[in-house]
């Protein structure tokens, strides 16, 4: 298969905000036939992962990294506002931006929106911890790739 046919199933960095499709399937929804508030959650995390993977980070190499130790990112602190609904079958996109850049911690804006309209939103602290979970400065690698596009 030609690589320009191939869909883009980890989304696109333009102008600093990686933004990442997602079609709402009915096993995202609740009784009410509305996303389900932990879903959201969910499509963030996907956003979060498929932009530091365009960005050469890829979790599995942290967990499995030979020479600095295993290491994985964790969330610790997630503010979110809950705006609108989503339905089953909306396209959505995910756009998540890097806003800040310490230590072992990491700063992302993300939003949820159904073409213009707003309707999720979250501010991400996320921290590199070692296998014990203590934190652990960025790599130099993944903070130069991170600090590219703040």
């Amino acid at each position: 298969m030609a690589t320009e046919t191939w869909p883009d199933i980890a989304g696109k960095i333009e102008d600093g905000v990686h933004r990442l499709p997602i079609r709402v399937y009915y096993e995202d929804t609740d009784f009410s036939g509305a996303v389900y508030h932990a879903n959201y959650l969910k499509f963030c995390e996907r956003g979060r992962s498929d932009c530091l993977r365009l960005l050469g980070v890829h979790h599995h190499e942290l967990h499995w990294h030979e020479t600095e130790g295993r290491m994985g990112f964790v969330v610790r602190r997630m503010q979110c506002e809950f705006l609108k609904p989503a339905r089953i079958d909306d396209l959505l996109v995910v756009e998540s931006r890097f806003k800040e850049l310490r230590g072992a911690r990491m700063e992302i804006g993300q939003r949820v929106l159904r073409q213009d309209d707003l309707l999720f939103s979250a501010e991400v602290t996320a921290a590199l911890v070692d296998a014990n979970g203590r934190p652990k400065r960025m790599p130099a690698r993944i903070a130069e790739a991170i600090e590219g596009h703040l």
